[in-house]
């Protein structure tokens, strides 16, 4: 049995939840790593895990176990990046993840600069609008927008970022263009991410919450921006996505005056250990970068 590998194993199961999740997250078919668990169990001579319809649970011993395999596979993690050099010039894999409108406009870019400033890293970019674990998922760094949650990440403000209200000029001719966020209730609107438009302004010094009726409802920042752009209603869409679009007199913006708070954007990355110079390098570079591009976000 290699027992490195059996601790990976069983810390993909405890992360994931269960033994199919753990397997999805090894990408490994599930009797392979039930075998795993079970070898792994026999050569200790006690249960570590405790089995349910729904999911698992860790045993006394298999507390102790995961606790002490953690800390192994962690002192061994740093040893091989040592021994590899990445703390002595910037080389091997740097993983940063991206939330994938912002990423595909602003931060691709400069990744691509970087790669070609630092040839011995190879990068593994990761878009995904879902909020990731840093240290389970081992992501070296996230671009996160948006305010953060307490957590032990280390964090650097790039910049911000808010929503526009906007429509079409084709729907503003056809149904007339709201002066007021209380007008937004007799009008067409598209639904982004949510079950329920909750749209809140800013009137007279308090928050309330207008919106439009739901005329369709998306998934994505693209398909956000798409239906506005068809003329099927008002929208609510991120500034970074619309100065080509309001300086061309695709979109129009509306409701100046009660648009959304700044929303900051970070680059992230975990509290552990000493940080290798290709994390260090990429946060050096992408900084000053990310900051320029986030300067430009401003609307007319």
């Amino acid at each position: 049995m290699d027992r490195l590998d059996a601790m990976r194993v069983i810390l993909a199961v405890v992360d994931a939840g269960s033994l199919s999740a753990g397997s999805r997250k090894l990408n490994a078919p599930l009797p392979s790593v039930s075998r795993k668990v079970a070898e792994l169990e026999r050569h200790l001579g006690t249960n570590l895990l405790v089995r349910t319809s729904r999911n698992i649970q860790l045993t006394d011993a298999g507390r102790d176990y995961v606790e002490a395999a953690r800390r192994i596979i962690a002192d061994l993690d740093e040893a091989e990046r040592r021994a590899s050099g990445e703390y002595s010039t910037p080389r091997g894999e740097l993983t940063v993840t991206m939330p994938v409108e912002f990423g595909a406009h602003h931060v691709m870019p400069i990744a691509l600069s970087f790669m070609a400033e630092y040839p011995e890293v190879t990068l593994n970019l990761i878009a995904s609008d879902r909020r990731t674990h840093m240290v389970d998922e081992h992501i070296d760094v996230a671009i996160r927008l948006g305010h953060l949650a307490d957590s032990a990440l280390y964090a650097v403000k790039t910049g911000d970022f808010r929503l526009i209200t906007c429509a079409s000029p084709d729907y503003l001719e056809r149904h007339g263009t709201p002066t007021d966020p209380r007008e937004l209730s007799a009008h067409d609107g598209i639904l982004f991410g949510t079950r329920q438009i909750f749209w809140t302004y800013r009137i007279d010094g308090e928050e309330m919450i207008c919106a439009p009726r739901t005329r369709i409802a998306v998934n994505s920042a693209a398909g956000n921006l798409a239906a506005a752009l068809g003329g099927v209603g008002i929208a609510r869409l991120f500034d970074y996505q619309l100065s080509g679009q309001l300086q061309s007199g695709a979109l129009v913006r509306v409701l100046h005056d009660g648009d959304s708070e700044l929303r900051p954007v970070h680059i992230v990355y975990p509290r552990q250990g000493l940080l290798p110079l290709k994390v260090r390098a990429f946060i050096d570079w992408a900084t000053p970068r990310l900051r320029a591009a986030c300067t430009g976000f401003d609307c007319p």
